[in-house]
């Protein structure tokens, strides 16, 4: 079950924690007498960093035939682990904002139990488009306002409309899921 692909995801998920510790902790740097944009520029490495195992998982998944079930549950909580991580750092040293951190967060929570369900139950869980899309939308989002760039909070809520936008329209094929389950 630990392939490469969820190899990666559970690389992802250990290096949630630790870009969160450094988003919290500046003077790691500053206290060495490095400019604190040292700080920005190593968390902003290390969530590139993970953002690319997410693509390589599901890339090297598909094409040497390595999907799993741990897979389908893993990789998903492996993307929400990381952004909220970021977005949680962000948000607690000013730089998100809580609002957009709530919506984000109930919606990832929320569809994540309804994607487990959905494993369980058989249903094909795989990210829609505008999940994707949401996904690469937060992801920029996060690097923006890691690097402290102009439009980081315009582009934190434009990922904010894409968020709740996919969730509803993974609702809505879960729930066509289920009927034709039940018709079938």
């Amino acid at each position: 079950m630990l392939n490469l692909p969820n190899s990666l995801a559970s690389l992802r998920i250990l290096l949630a924690p630790l870009m969160f510790w450094i988003i919290l902790n500046p003077e790691l740097f500053t206290d060495n007498g490095f400019d604190i944009t040292w700080n920005y520029y190593f968390a902003s490495l290390l969530f590139v960093l993970a953002s690319i195992t997410d693509f390589f998982d599901g890339f090297i998944a598909r094409e040497w035939n390595q999907s799993t079930l741990l897979g389908a549950i893993i990789d998903p909580l492996a993307d929400k682990m990381l952004t909220l991580a970021a977005f949680l750092g962000l948000m607690m040293i000013g730089e998100a904002s809580a609002w957009a951190i709530y919506i984000i967060i109930v919606r990832e929570l929320f569809i994540t139990g309804i994607r487990t369900i959905a494993v369980g139950e058989g249903i094909n869980v795989a990210a829609s488009m505008a999940g994707k899309v949401k996904t690469v939308a937060q992801m920029i989002a996060i690097g923006f306002l890691l690097m402290h760039w102009p439009f980081g909070n315009a582009l934190l809520w434009f990922a904010v409309f894409l968020t709740v936008y996919s969730g509803g329209e993974y609702l809505w094929g879960f729930r066509k899921a289920l009927l034709k389950d039940e018709i079938s």
